[in-house]
């Protein structure tokens, strides 16, 4: 497949260093917003416009499947993904940064009555993603991750294993988990493998689980859960992110403080809020964190744009008691450093958008569901080929290490032991690492 890539920024680099090993990658862009890290990959660099139709001729958008302009200027995106399409028949993905651009597009591609031929076949507001991700994550108490398949029938969830839990030390097979309960992955000194049975759980192990929703339920309870439910969350930053996070929760009736500096912001809050705190200051000031007892906070979500704001607010919080921060991170590389120093989970916008363009490439039958661990891991929905010879679950042999955590059949959710039948036509969530996911996906369409 050819993909063509407007726009030398980070998360340009993050799609050509995903996908540069089993695809064609032409990256279209000034010669000044090159960086180095471009120059370590196996990938075509084009210096210039993408919305100079002699530029994209040059970079022979023509022949391209894929077209994803991802520069920092919404308009200059959008003007690309038109040209592209004119010169080519390629998908055309446009990131954006404001919500009205989101909300016209998509209204223009889902209005069926609709006559104007749209050149943007999908249009990625990251922000949207990021909160989704959060969101996901805060309604489920402790969990580092959270996901839902099957219409919510399933889901998959993360967790820490706590040096006071009766899981520490104990193998796989002997920690009694429900009965529709997969553990599916661990990551470990930040290496991700699928378990065995003999695998023992250490502390501070991540574990990642798959299964019917009810048993996840029970497992959260037995294993994770505290007994004091999330009721109270503190947001720092009411950008984009912060806003649409105390709506959506607000809608579940969470007793929300939001903090924003800007004067003028916390007037728009306020009027757009029904029930949330709206609180002018700044989420690094320790006084005000005293006087709005926001050490009470079940959980402390920081989402300013400042990577050092977030993770001195996120200190803080923790120094005073909060149960449960998150953090939001806009450069990748601090990933690792917001997990070192405590903070509970670090998210990124990059991350969340990179899962939902792997969605976009997918081949027919063949999804990402999600993705885990900063893309070490993936969740894959695979309707599986007509050809294929039934067998049980315990017969196949697999080319590498996966687990098939669930089965779609005629509507029909099931969890699979070893006796289970893998039957053509069914639709299977599939658990594995992400070097080793080509390998599960064409196992599966032979």
């Amino acid at each position: 497949m050819k993909i063509v890539i407007y726009g030398a920024t980070e998360f340009g680099y993050l799609i050509a260093n995903e996908f540069y090993q089993q695809h064609d990658i032409v990256v279209i862009d000034l010669e000044t917003n090159k960086t180095d890290e471009f120059d370590k990959l196996d990938i075509s660099y084009v210096a210039g416009s993408a919305s100079d139709i002699n530029i994209l001729k040059q970079a022979d958008v023509k022949n391209s499947d894929v077209f994803i302009a991802c520069t920092q200027n919404d308009e200059a995106n959008i003007v690309a993904c038109g040209v592209a399409k004119r010169l080519s028949k390629a998908k055309t993905i446009c990131f954006v940064t404001k919500q009205e651009y989101k909300k016209t597009f998509t209204a223009l591609r889902d209005n069926a009555d609709n006559q104007i031929p749209t050149t943007i076949d999908s249009v990625i507001w990251p922000e949207e993603l990021l909160t989704e991700e959060i969101f996901r994550t805060i309604t489920v108490a402790k969990a580092l991750d959270v996901e839902n398949f099957a219409h919510g029938k399933a889901k998959l969830l993360e967790y820490k294993i706590e040096n006071n839990s009766v899981l520490v030390d104990k193998k796989v097979r002997d920690c009694e988990f429900p009965s529709e309960t997969l553990i599916v992955g661990v990551t470990r000194n930040g290496e991700l493998f699928v378990p065995y049975g003999e695998t023992v759980l250490k502390e501070d192990d991540k574990a990642i689980f798959m299964g019917s929703s009810h048993s996840l339920d029970v497992l959260a309870g037995r294993f994770f859960q505290d007994k004091n439910v999330t009721r109270t969350i503190t947001i720092i930053g009411g950008g984009n992110v912060g806003l649409m996070l105390a709506k959506d929760l607000e809608k579940l009736r969470f007793k929300v403080k939001i903090i924003e500096k800007s004067n003028k912001r916390c007037e728009f809050l306020s009027e757009t809020l029904e029930n949330s705190l709206v609180l002018n200051g700044d989420g690094t000031n320790l006084e005000l964190l005293n006087e709005e007892d926001i050490a009470e906070s079940d959980v402390l979500i920081s989402v300013t744009n400042n990577d050092e704001k977030n993770l001195l607010c996120s200190l803080l919080a923790k120094q005073l008691g909060v149960k449960r921060v998150i953090a939001r991170v806009t450069k990748l590389f601090n990933i690792p450093l917001f997990e070192q120093v405590g903070i509970d989970i670090a998210v990124s916008s990059k991350f969340s958008a990179l899962h939902e363009v792997k969605n976009q490439f997918s081949e027919q039958n063949v999804g990402i569901l999600a993705t885990v661990e900063q893309g070490k891991g993936e969740v894959l929905d695979i309707v599986i080929s007509d050809k294929f010879e039934t067998k049980k679950l315990m017969e196949l042999r697999l080319p590498t290490r996966a687990v098939i955590g669930i089965i779609n059949r005629k509507k029909r959710v099931i969890i699979p032991k070893g006796d289970t039948l893998i039957m053509p036509k069914d639709e299977i969530i599939v658990f594995t690492r992400n070097e080793d996911a080509q390998n599960i996906k064409d196992f599966f369409s032979k």
